[in-house]
């Protein structure tokens, strides 16, 4: 500075920060006109009488230490803190200047306190942090993009659901995520509502790391700054997964009334020709001495036979069960299932492990038909095991029975080739079989599904191609 050039404190009246002339001690000298807005004389004069009289009781100490090194260091000193004025706390960064030696008179030997009023900038620090902790803490995968569309920020849940971790993702466009089912045109149009400014939503399907599919609704809403430019977007994904789920389940259930309402019609339509057939065919093979009409009418016979057992297995699922519920005792009936099982010429070299809990309680149910899908998993599981001609493996089957949950489990775990990850879906449909023509008319399962549904219970499957199969049947416990 100038030797010969004379400041007065009066320049800093049109600061638009408080500025305050201070004695070495702290004593406050002189203030410019935005200290004296905030601080009216007789406040001074009673009560602010120092500069640290000013400042959040806590922070006194420290403000005080701060200020000494200014003056003995000779260098500029910053401390974020609160005034505390007429009841009210303000957040300030203060400065402490260096001394100064040229000037005006009043100016020398003392110290500059500069004090910027930062409520609104800490407004704003808090609420980015709330947002910070709501969003990070949120179960929702989120995350934020420039305006160019890459990822800038993905919050934790982000990375959970999607396999990536944080350094995979950011940098990147979350068009890497997409299964291919929605198309160029389909994003074109996104982008066009969210370039406008606008709010999108909707469903989409993406996929994990590992390739599995994610099902969402996205919503992605502009990000703007104080002059209403688009700086970047916001997305936030919805799990609809539970949702497919419960549309496939429903959209099952509907499919198997459907199927029952029309197995009613067949069984009324064609059981009574069928019945005319049979009986035909039984007056001929006593009338003909022919040995291969014979032979050829006891196939017939047979096939008409088989026709039988299909309708009658039809109407025994689609009619309302007229049986009595009877308190059930489920591990012997799953005991009774499995030594009927066992005797059969395919179980004889397959070894049967099974351990029932005690705890099982005994329900409601109809003895018989939980016996029939007990028989039905189990023949299955015989037929699997020993169509495995590559089978390496003990032919084992597993019977395991308890409590978890409110609920009996019953599960029934074979060594057999597993099943097809597309055939999975279709096991409880009927007519649906893996097994070799003329083996299986593809209604046990069906049957079994709708038996276990009636009890208010479910069956679930577990496979894998090359490791067996396990159904898992779950019965709640009426409380």
């Amino acid at each position: 500075m100038n030797k010969n050039s004379k400041y007065t404190f009066d320049l800093f009246n049109n600061f638009p920060d408080m500025y305050f002339l201070l004695s070495p001690e702290g004593k406050i000298k002189k203030m410019n006109s935005q200290a004296s807005q905030l601080i009216k004389d007789k406040d001074r004069k009673e009560s602010y009488s120092e500069i640290f009289d000013l400042i959040e009781l806590c922070d006194r100490s420290e403000a005080a230490t701060l200020f000494k090194d200014c003056i003995s260091e000779k260098k500029s000193k910053q401390y974020k803190t609160r005034f505390f004025i007429d009841r009210k706390l303000i957040d300030i960064n203060l400065t402490f200047t260096i001394q100064f030696t040229d000037g005006d008179e009043n100016l020398r030997n003392s110290v500059i306190a500069i004090a910027r009023d930062i409520t609104d900038e800490k407004s704003k620090e808090g609420d980015l942090l709330r947002f910070h902790n709501v969003v990070n803490g949120s179960v929702n995968p989120v995350l934020i993009t420039d305006i160019t569309g890459k990822m800038i920020y993905v919050n934790p849940a982000f990375v959970k659901v999607t396999g990536y971790t944080t350094e995979e993702l950011l940098g990147r466009n979350p068009r890497m995520f997409g299964s291919g089912k929605m198309g160029r045109k389909f994003w074109d149009k996104v982008w066009s509502v969210i370039s406008s400014g606008k709010v999108w939503s909707g469903e989409v399907e993406d996929r994990t790391k590992n390739g599995e599919l994610i099902y969402s609704n996205l919503l992605i809403s502009p990000i703007l700054d104080k002059d209403g430019k688009i700086t970047g977007y916001f997305g936030i994904h919805r799990d609809l997964s539970e949702k497919r789920i419960l549309e496939k389940q429903l959209i099952h259930t509907q499919k198997m009334e459907s199927i029952g309402t029309l197995a009613a019609g067949i069984a009324h339509e064609v059981g009574n020709p069928l019945a005319s057939i049979s009986a035909l065919v039984q007056v001929v093979q006593r009338d003909s001495e022919d040995q291969f009409v014979k032979e050829k009418l006891g196939l017939v016979k047979s096939q008409v036979t088989r026709i039988s057992k299909i309708i009658r297995d039809l109407v025994d699922f689609s009619r309302p069960s007229n049986y009595e519920l009877l308190l059930t005792d489920i591990n012997k009936s799953v005991e009774e299932a499995v030594n009927i099982t066992r005797v059969g010429t395919k179980a004889k070299n397959v070894e049967f492990n099974v351990s029932l809990s005690e705890e099982v309680p005994s329900l409601p149910l109809i003895p018989d038909q939980l016996e029939q899908v007990f028989l039905n998993i189990l023949i299955n599981a015989i037929d699997a095991i020993n169509e495995d001609k590559t089978n390496k493996k003990p032919n084992k089957i597993d019977v395991d029975s308890l409590v978890e949950d409110d609920q009996v489990v019953i599960k029934f775990s074979d060594t057999g080739p597993g099943i097809k990850e597309d055939d999975v879906s279709k096991v409880f449909e009927p007519f649906f079989t893996t097994k070799g023509q003329g083996k299986g008319t593809g209604l046990g399962l069906w049957v079994s599904y709708g038996i276990i549904k009636s009890f208010q219970g479910d069956i679930k499957i577990k496979t894998k191609l090359g490791s067996g199969t396990s159904f898992i049947i779950t019965i709640p416990i009426a409380t």
